[in-house]
């Protein structure tokens, strides 16, 4: 990328087995463990669950990019991120269902805005033809 405008680096010592995983510049720390569907605990954090962190609140960000666009008030805007980790072809893979909420707001509307932000977000750009997403309105 010829003008990277933010970096940050994450840590991770043992993996998803009882391992941990920080930001080098402080502020996050989480103790990993495998999920219950994928025969650990579940009482730790996941990548699954990062993940989902992530782009949800990339995608929120980028319906409010579109939604000043277009001159609409999303201030309201719900975004749910639901990701999850399977066997396919090849091994295990990821896929996602990002469902978009905007109380008071005409569903055909909304649908513009989850199809516009969907084009803009980062998180959907790195993943667009490698995983799985399905985008739907709540409501």
């Amino acid at each position: 990328m010829a003008n990277t405008l933010y970096t940050t680096t994450a840590i991770s010592q043992g993996g998803r087995a009882g391992g941990k995983v920080a930001l080098a510049e402080g502020g996050l720390y989480f103790h990993m463990e495998h999920s219950k569907g994928l025969g650990g605990s579940g009482e730790g954090t996941n990548p699954e669950q990062l993940f989902a962190l992530g782009w949800a609140n990339c995608f929120n960000s980028a319906v409010a990019f579109v939604a000043s666009q277009k001159k609409v008030d999303a201030t309201k805007a719900v975004v749910k991120c639901e990701v999850g980790i399977g066997r396919g072809e090849g091994g295990l893979g990821l896929s996602a269902k990002i469902t978009l909420a905007i109380p008071g707001m005409e569903r055909a509307q909304v649908q513009e805005l989850l199809d516009a932000a969907h084009q803009v977000c980062p998180y959907s750009k790195a993943t667009r033809n490698n995983i799985p997403v399905d985008l739907a309105v709540e409501g």
